[in-house]
């Protein structure tokens, strides 16, 4: 548990941004437009990529492509989780008619509407956060290419 306190402090400080970002959205009344959760993903992929850089500087030389793996994916998926519950509470009880101005057609199609919605936001937070992981390790991980 020791080892993975830094990147749950990571995660609940990245989930604390996406959060201010979508109410600051939602003061603007952009928050239904999806365009804007583009920035969720820069967000996500700042809060990882600090992690895995502080999880090698504390390591240093124990840094293994397994830990700075499990730091990211554990900082992504804390915040993942952390922001759906909040979209959750949000649009349902905080602003109940979100889910119908975000999508009119879908939310007439379908009756579980808010389920699939909840779904989408944690698989994508979910999905970015296994992509941006694998590719912030590209940069931290140790070569074995012998030097010249």
């Amino acid at each position: 548990m020791k080892n993975l306190t830094l990147p749950i402090r990571f995660g609940i400080v990245t989930s604390a941004c996406l959060m201010a970002y979508f109410l600051i959205l939602s003061l603007l009344g952009k928050h239904t437009n999806v365009f804007f959760s583009l920035l969720n993903g820069v967000i996500t992929g700042f809060g990882i990529y600090e992690t895995i850089k502080y999880t090698k500087v504390r390591l240093g030389k124990d840094f293994s492509y397994g830990k700075g793996f499990v730091a990211g994916i554990t900082t992504g998926f804390v915040a993942t989780l952390l922001f759906t519950v909040f979209f959750a509470i949000y649009s349902t009880e905080l602003n109940a008619s979100f889910l119908t101005e975000l999508s009119e057609v879908w939310a007439k199609d379908y009756a579980n509407f808010e389920g699939i919605v909840f779904f989408t936001v944690a698989i994508m937070g979910f999905a970015t956060t296994l992509v941006l992981t694998l590719s912030f390790m590209q940069l931290f991980k140790t070569s074995n290419n012998p030097k010249k």
